[in-house]
C-alpha cells in the first residue's frame, strides 16, 4: 500500500467480495421468483411477494427484468416471466472494487484525498470498537468523575488494542486483536492460600500455565510472560498482609 492507496491484491479481494455478495443476493431473488412462477398466486399476492423480494434483494433487483400481468389479467407462466440482464450484470461486476470519491478539494494530490478518506473509515472503526469490543457503553456511573474514569479506561484499552493490532501486522498478519485476546483469556490469575502452623496464611499468587497453542502465539508475537509474583504472608486475626522476603 502506497500513501494510503490500496494495492492490486487488496483491490482484487474487494472486487471478489462485492461480486460474491451480489451474486448471492441475486441467486436468492431468482429462487423466490421461480417459486412464485411454480405456485402462480393471485395477482394481489404476487405483487405483495414481489415487493418483499425486492426489499430483500436490494440493488440486485435491478438486474432482473419482470413481466407482470396487467390488472384483471390471470397470473400464468406466460403473463408472469422474468429474465436476468446479463450485460448490465457484467458491467456492474466490472466496476466492483473501484470507488469514485467526489470532493471540492480539486487542487490537491488525489492520493492525499484517498488517505483522508481512509482516515475517516478508521475513525468510524474506532467508535465501533469502543461500543462493541471494549464495551464503553452502557455507563452505569452517576457521578461525573467516575464516568470520566470509565471513558479514560476504555480509551487506554483502545490504545493497547491498536498496539496489539500493529504488532499482529508485523508478526501474525492473519490474526485479529479480538481473536488473540480470546486466546489469551485462558491465562487466569489465581491466589493459592496455604494455612501455616501459627494460624496464618501463605498466599501464592500464580497465573495458570498457557496451553501449547497459546505458548506458540506468545512466541509468535515475541512476548514473554512475567515472572510469578512473590508470595505473601497474611495474619489471620487482623487480615494484615506481610510481604514475605524471599531469599535470593
Amino acid at each position: 500500500m502506497d500513501r494510503g492507496i490500496p494495492s492490486e491484491e487488496i483491490l482484487r479481494e474487494m472486487q471478489a467480495k462485492e461480486t460474491a455478495m451480489r451474486r448471492q443476493r441475486l441467486s436468492r431473488l431468482l429462487k423466490k421468483l421461480r417459486a412464485m412462477r411454480r405456485s402462480l398466486p393471485s395477482l394481489v399476492q404476487l405483487l405483495m411477494r414481489l415487493g418483499a423480494a425486492k426489499s430483500a434483494a436490494g440493488r440486485a433487483f435491478q438486474f432482473v427484468h419482470l413481466q407482470v400481468p396487467a390488472e384483471g389479467q390471470e397470473v400464468t407462466r406466460k403473463t408472469f416471466q422474468f429474465r436476468v440482464d446479463k450485460k448490465k450484470l457484467q458491467a456492474a461486476e466490472g466496476r466492483d472494487g473501484h470507488y469514485l470519491l467526489r470532493s471540492n478539494l480539486t487542487a490537491g494530490d488525489p492520493s492525499v484525498l484517498w488517505a483522508r478518506y481512509v482516515q475517516l473509515t478508521q475513525i468510524e472503526s474506532v467508535f465501533r470498537s469502543l461500543k462493541s469490543e471494549l464495551g464503553i457503553r452502557p455507563i452505569y456511573h452517576q457521578l461525573e468523575h467516575r464516568a470520566d474514569a470509565h471513558i479514560l479506561i476504555a480509551f487506554l484499552a483502545y490504545g493497547l488494542q491498536v498496539t496489539l493490532k500493529q504488532r499482529l501486522l508485523l508478526h501474525a498478519p492473519g490474526l485479529t486483536p479480538t481473536a488473540v485476546l480470546e486466546k489469551l483469556a485462558e491465562i487466569q490469575m489465581i491466589d493459592v492460600w496455604i494455612p501455616t502452623v501459627d494460624q496464618r496464611w501463605l498466599i501464592l499468587p500464580r497465573y495458570t500455565q498457557p496451553s501449547s497453542d497459546t505458548k506458540l502465539l506468545i512466541e509468535k508475537l515475541r512476548l514473554e510472560l512475567p515472572s510469578q509474583p512473590p508470595p505473601r504472608l497474611t495474619a489471620q486475626k487482623d487480615s494484615t498482609e506481610i510481604e514475605l522476603q524471599t531469599v535470593r
